[in-house]
């Protein structure tokens, strides 16, 4: 059974309160710091979360949310330099995990101060790519620097239709993470029916030699 966490959630706009939702969904208590009263009263009439209305970079605002009796801190306001003030002020005061949100490419520091970071625009912009370019490739995670997470449809034409994985030889730096249907990992015996979708990891060096294997 997954551990029912408190978390503290600093910032009650969009993505705050649809973060506030998602954690209460799956049975977490959520507490929201936020210091809009008009954004504070839009998460409080959906009942997601207790809400605290103030400046959560304020340490007498944020004791309020009782960090210290909370597993979890995300600091998910639309300003960078405030969402780090929120997590470093809430390490001072417990023992807590915190998570950040960034407003551009996480800085390479950052992990020597938090435990969590999360780039709102940078998920955007994959999901804009998978919308423009509608070519039966779709970005799913990227993991690391050099490693996507992408579901690939098999072209009719493309060179690996209707072969078995252990009659193929896909590039060093790639991987099948799962069948066309989800339900098991891609194994030698895993076909690669013309139209069916898979999870491939792929290293970004091979990713060019994977996709004419795929898409022909």
């Amino acid at each position: 059974m997954t551990e029912t966490l408190r978390v503290v959630v600093a910032g009650g706009g969009e993505l705050g309160s649809r973060t506030a939702r998602l954690l209460a969904d799956r049975g977490h208590t959520v507490v929201v710091v936020e210091s809009d009263p008009d954004r504070a009263e839009t998460v409080s009439d959906e009942y997601v979360a207790s809400i605290i209305v103030g400046d959560a970079s304020r340490p007498s605002i944020l004791r309020q949310a009782n960090p210290a009796n909370s597993d979890v801190l995300a600091a998910l306001t639309d300003d960078e330099a405030t969402n780090f003030a929120i997590c470093t002020a809430a390490q001072r005061m417990a023992d807590i995990r915190t998570v950040m949100r960034t407003t551009r490419a996480p800085d390479d520091l950052y992990p020597e101060y938090v435990d969590g970071t999360v780039f709102p625009d940078g998920l955007g912009a994959r999901s804009a790519v998978n919308e423009i370019v509608e070519s039966g490739v779709r970005t799913l995670e990227d993991v690391s620097g050099d490693l996507e997470i992408v579901e690939i449809e098999i072209a009719p034409d493309a060179p690996v239709a209707g072969r078995r994985l252990d009659e193929i030889r896909l590039p060093r730096g790639s991987l099948i993470v799962s069948d066309a249907d989800g339900s098991r990992i891609g194994g030698p015996d895993t076909v690669l029916r013309a139209g069916g979708r898979y999870v491939v990891a792929v290293e970004s060096d091979v990713a060019d030699e994977v996709l004419n294997l795929m898409r022909g």
